[in-house]
């Protein structure tokens, strides 16, 4: 068995190889830019808005599962139409398509957001990975789409730097207190990601941790953790500014976790609050 990991230079990817890597299976992996440890994986460049390119590593590896863990953020050639290709080419190729997806294809509007909810999201990104997500769930009925949200790590994630900056002072902004999201831990969630890899699930699941906790919160956690006095976070409203987006997305992952043996930890008990 041999699985391909497209975005393996990212946070997340960097973990699925890691774990992939431990475990002993065999795995290719995709960069963009910069390839990661060749002693872990065998690194192919690869831009997901590139179908030759596409078709080329495909061929090349001869996967038997693929796991999209790729971003792309707002760019609409990568995070929808990037997709899209995969799903076509995965399924033409019987190969097993497992697509990472993000809760900001919700609108909040419902606040709770379980595997039937519809996306309605309200930003670029959010409409670039709602568009994947359904791409792929029409054009590979065989393939898993995981939802996840905040991706918190061990110190390496956007989202801990981003306290560890402004509580230095080197950036500019405020956590918000009325942004709400269930965030996960890298390791939990590459674990799950590699548990429907290897099974022939087929469907939407939630991986998503089971706190619902504000951006500013989540800073609070992270800067106890790390030894940062929380008093010099600055925090303001979402709803005060001019930047758009949803307010409080929870996603509701537990129908997923019923089936699933990894165990998502919530964010008070991975940062040792709680």
């Amino acid at each position: 068995m041999t699985v391909l990991i497209i975005g393996a230079s990212g946070f997340l990817g960097t973990e699925l190889v890691r774990q992939a890597h431990t475990a002993g299976r065999t795995t290719a992996a995709t960069f963009n830019s910069r390839p990661g440890d060749a002693a872990k994986a065998t690194w192919h460049q690869l831009d997901l808005r590139d179908a030759r390119r596409l078709d080329a590593v495909l061929d090349a590896v001869a996967p038997t599962t693929v796991i999209n863990a790729s971003s792309g953020a707002a760019d609409w050639a990568a995070t929808a139409d990037g997709p899209l290709r995969l799903a076509v080419a995965a399924a033409s190729r019987g190969i097993r398509l497992v697509h990472v997806s993000s809760d900001a294809i919700f609108s909040g509007l419902d606040v709770h957001y379980d595997e039937r909810a519809l996306p309605d999201p309200v930003t670029p990104y959010g409409a670039a990975k709602a568009t994947g997500e359904t791409a792929v769930r029409l054009l590979h009925p065989g393939a898993a789409v995981a939802r996840t949200s905040l991706i918190i790590g061990d110190g390496g994630s956007a989202h801990e730097r981003i306290v560890h900056e402004l509580a230095a002072g080197t950036r500019e902004g405020v956590l918000f207190t009325d942004d709400i999201r269930c965030p996960v831990h890298v390791a939990d969630l590459a674990a799950a990601l590699w548990e429907l890899a290897l099974s022939d699930a087929a469907d939407v699941f939630h991986l998503a941790g089971p706190d619902a906790v504000s951006r500013f919160t989540l800073g609070v956690l992270v800067s106890r953790r790390d030894g940062i006095d929380p008093a010099l976070l600055p925090a303001g409203r979402r709803a005060d500014s001019n930047l758009p987006g949803a307010l409080d997305v929870r996603l509701d992952s537990r129908a997923t976790q019923r089936q699933l043996s990894t165990r998502l930890r919530g964010v008070r008990e991975f940062l040792g609050n709680g």
